[in-house]
């Protein structure tokens, strides 16, 4: 069960510092007339708080041992979740494999395997960049237990996602847009 107060905190960070009203190019490449950089918010001690009890009651309803996604949306997630007090491992995937060192896509401490990991991101709009990091996790040989998202633009990413996933594990958006900006244009 989601903690109200924390959610509550969440929500007003990310109305208050992360909506960007203004046209925008997104991920997808998609053209929008507003932007969630949900990073303005939960990099600051609030939004950060909040986010880290809820990463971490996920990540132990969920029973994982590991946190993280690609890299930048999903590390301080995962940081949020250790912050949070969650018994897990904060993981980054890469973008694209290191050519050097220990040539790595999975960065953090070795997650040995099968590993049940909850996968999170900052923002889902098709949910491409989540099915990445779902893909290269179970690449790696872990198990995807669930994702986890700061917030959907419910914009069809959330569906992508419960495909990409299917039904042994689960999907989590702490907040919709619906929540930060139900004023929006496209609503």
């Amino acid at each position: 069960m989601t903690s109200p107060a924390a959610r509550d905190a969440l929500i007003a960070e990310l109305r208050e510092h992360a909506l960007v009203i203004g046209e925008v190019t997104l991920t997808s490449g998609r053209k929008a007339q507003y932007l969630i950089d949900a990073k303005r918010a939960i990099l600051r001690p609030l939004g950060f708080r909040a986010l880290g009890e809820l990463v971490a009651e996920e990540a132990r309803a969920l029973e994982v041992t590991a946190v993280g996604g690609i890299t930048m949306g999903a590390d301080p997630i995962a940081c949020a979740a250790l912050a949070g007090g969650a018994d897990v491992k904060a993981f980054f995937v890469r973008k694209e494999r290191k050519e050097h060192g220990l040539a790595r896509w999975i960065e953090g401490p070795p997650l040995e395997p099968g590993e049940r990991c909850l996968v999170v991101e900052d923002v889902v709009t098709t949910g491409g960049s989540t099915i990445s990091a779902i893909e290269r996790v179970r690449d790696e040989g872990h198990e995807v237990a669930g994702v986890l998202a700061i917030l959907d633009r419910l914009a069809g990413g959330a569906d992508a996602i419960r495909d990409a996933i299917g039904p042994a594990a689960r999907y989590t958006a702490l907040t919709t847009i619906d929540d930060v900006y139900p004023e929006r244009p496209d609503r």
